[in-house]
């Protein structure tokens, strides 16, 4: 399953900062974010449901991140 969220990332060296934290918390998932994008996408694609997971991960490194439907 694709997940789309919005999030306050607003630079490649805060993306590259998340990446080794996202990699941990899911391992077997493919992500990028989108920084072109006004709303600062972040893509996951997973099997496991991953919306409490990386909101979370993203709150406790100060991102605002809310999944997008």
């Amino acid at each position: 399953m694709i997940y789309v969220f919005k999030t306050s990332v607003r630079t490649r060296l805060q993306a590259k900062a998340l990446a080794p934290h996202i990699d941990n918390l899911l391992p077997a998932a493919k992500w990028n974010f989108d920084l072109d994008d006004c709303d600062k996408i972040l893509r996951i694609d997973s099997e496991e449901d991953v919306v409490r997971k990386i909101t979370g991960l993203l709150k406790w490194h100060k991102f605002d991140c809310e999944e997008l439907e």
